[in-house]
């Protein structure tokens, strides 16, 4: 399994934690309204979770982002960010 798919896989059970329902929610689901629904306060939430997790970071600007993706291009991202944080952190 690649690491995006890992974050998707972590994205949904984040998201089923959060109480919201995403029993066919795929790559191609929307985090805003026309997908899974979430609020700006949600998405601050599930960024949290993503730092928590994967040791990324977000701006505050991207939380309005976040809300016009699909949960396939989040958990690319984040996947993105977190192969730099380990280049950043591996010994050189």
């Amino acid at each position: 399994m690649s690491t995006a798919e890992q974050i998707m896989a972590f994205t949904i059970t984040s998201l089923e934690e959060m109480n919201f329902q995403v029993h066919s929610a795929d790559s191609e689901t929307m985090l805003g309204p026309s997908g899974v629904d979430l609020d700006s306060l949600a998405v601050a939430e599930l960024l949290a979770r993503f730092e928590d997790n994967f040791g990324v970071t977000f701006l505050e600007d991207e939380v309005e982002q976040m809300a016009i993706m699909t949960i396939g291009e989040v958990a690319e991202m984040v996947a993105q960010r977190a192969a730099q944080v380990q280049l950043e952190g591996a010994p050189g």
